[in-house]
């Protein structure tokens, strides 16, 4: 067994006589989902009551500070129609805008704009119109750091990619749409450009590739496949040429560099077929390839989704825990993916097995993250899941899927 995760005790889906899914309305049956929520709110109230543990420090990022946390308040509130704990994001979110140190990191995940862009959606859907377009502005604004001549990455965590993400994530949650075609098309060039002058300097055969700190990267957090996910969701806003020309050759691309197992390596050069997180590995890779067969509607692009899927429900049950960044929560987003692109119960199933093992959070576990209680690392990634899970054709990978 890989030191990295542990053997996948579950049956497969149909032996499986647990009657954890409704094969004939093709959902989790009422039962399971009674069970997940009663859990969820088990573990919110542990994340609450230990609420000097997260509030302490001074990381208001979305990623591993209080920002994330408020994103899983809202979407609990949203969900479950609990008004109070919208109010308590709304409270986090103002000390997040407010106190962040760093006013000109323009991603959705590590800086500024993450609380900006969430806090816009937040307050617009309580009627606070006013602060929400102060919030707009503020992100709008900072589209002067994210040019040409900045040393800024393409990446999804500290670059372009994440800045993008929260321009599609505005539009996508608030109408009329705020941001303005041009701004996201200019975005987009920028993205484009970058990938293409430093794929050609390096004599790639495709025709888009970054490098982030030294290394060219081919998953979700810092590489090309993450890139490639956030472009197609912007797919409306793209020419012909870029979907033809610079991005399906980069997707055939990264089906070439995949591992005999149908894993992806980390990054250009790994030899090494081991890590099975969201961030790298198959699991960032799943929706990638759901997205582009959706949009391209290439047999192959499906099979490489549902590859993946393969690869996660044999090592994705991690002993690194229980998070979303590299952690089981993440990596059952795939089969909430492949359900959504499918609508095969058996990969609802396996989504649900995968929160049984959360819901047993804490035991399988070899070591504390650094940040136990935050979105990507912590309990809160874990509880968002679980929200998403009980309805699961519109979940979404926060901060990954728009």
């Amino acid at each position: 067994m890989d030191n990295r995760h542990y053997d996948n005790p579950f049956e497969e889906y149909p032996n499986s006589t647990s009657n954890i899914v409704n094969a004939a309305i093709n959902d989790i049956s009422e039962n399971y989902k009674e069970t997940i929520h009663v859990y969820t709110k088990r573990l919110l109230n542990r994340l609450e009551e230990k609420k000097n543990h997260w509030t302490y420090n001074d990381d208001y990022s979305m990623y591993t500070g209080s920002a994330g946390i408020a994103y899983m308040f809202y979407q609990y509130g949203k969900c479950f129609n609990e008004p109070a704990y919208i109010d308590k994001a709304m409270e986090l979110l103002r000390i997040c805008v407010d106190k962040f140190r760093g006013k000109r990191e323009i991603t959705f995940l590590t800086g500024i704009v993450g609380p900006l862009a969430l806090g816009a959606v937040v307050f617009h859907s309580e009627g606070y119109s006013d602060v929400a377009q102060n919030m707009i502005s503020k992100v709008k604004s900072l589209s002067s750091v994210v040019n040409e001549s900045s040393d800024l990455p393409d990446e999804l965590l500290y670059g372009r990619a994440g800045y993008l993400f929260s321009l599609l994530f505005l539009n996508s949650n608030i109408s009329p749409a705020p941001i303005e075609n041009d701004l996201i098309k200019q975005v987009i060039a920028l993205i484009i450009k970058s990938g293409n002058l430093y794929s050609a300097s390096r004599k790639y055969k495709s025709p888009l590739m970054y490098v982030w700190h030294g290394s060219e990267y081919i998953g979700g957090a810092h590489g090309l496949g993450g890139i490639l996910y956030i472009l197609l969701q912007a797919h409306q806003y793209l020419t012909q040429t870029q979907l033809e020309k610079d991005i399906k050759p980069a997707l055939d691309f990264l089906q070439s560099i995949r591992y005999p197992s149908g894993n992806f390596p980390s990054s250009i050069g790994s030899q090494t077929d081991k890590l099975v997180h969201w961030c790298h590995g198959a699991p960032g890779m799943s929706m990638l390839f759901c997205l582009a067969y959706k949009i391209y509607e290439d047999e192959n692009y499906l099979k490489t989704a549902l590859q993946c899927g393969e690869v996660i429900w044999s090592r994705g049950l991690l002993k690194k825990g229980y998070g979303i960044c590299h952690g089981v929560a993440g990596n059952a987003y795939t089969f909430l993916s492949l359900f959504q692109q499918t609508k095969d119960i058996k990969h609802l199933y396996r989504a649900c097995k995968f929160a049984e093992w959360c819901m047993d959070y804490g035991t399988h576990q070899i070591r504390s993250p650094d940040r136990p209680f935050s979105l990507f690392e912590g309990l809160a990634g874990t509880i968002y899941f679980l929200i998403d899970l009980q309805h699961p054709l519109s979940a979404k990978f926060p901060a990954y899927t728009v």
